[in-house]
């Protein structure tokens, strides 16, 4: 299963208002719901927090790289 490690530092760092920081908090959710409904999950594991998806092909279509060992990215490609 592909997935990455979500790492919240600072979502709001740099913004300079209330309205601001309301903005960035309301864009961020609408991604999450939109992830959401695409079929992406959140899986807590060893104090980490995952988001996964079940096909590597929409992982991949959103520009996410997995964080699989190696070998588990592996793809057999088979001669012809």
């Amino acid at each position: 299963m592909s997935f990455f490690t979500w790492k919240e530092k600072g979502l709001t760092s740099d913004c300079s208002t209330l309205e601001a920081m309301a903005a960035r908090f309301e864009e961020s959710a609408k991604l999450m719901r939109r992830m959401a409904s695409e079929g992406f999950e959140l899986k807590k594991e060893s104090k980490k927090q995952l988001i996964t998806h079940k096909d590597q092909d929409i992982f991949k279509s959103w520009g996410f790289i997995s964080e699989e060992p190696p070998f588990r990215q592996l793809t057999l490609i088979l001669d012809k």
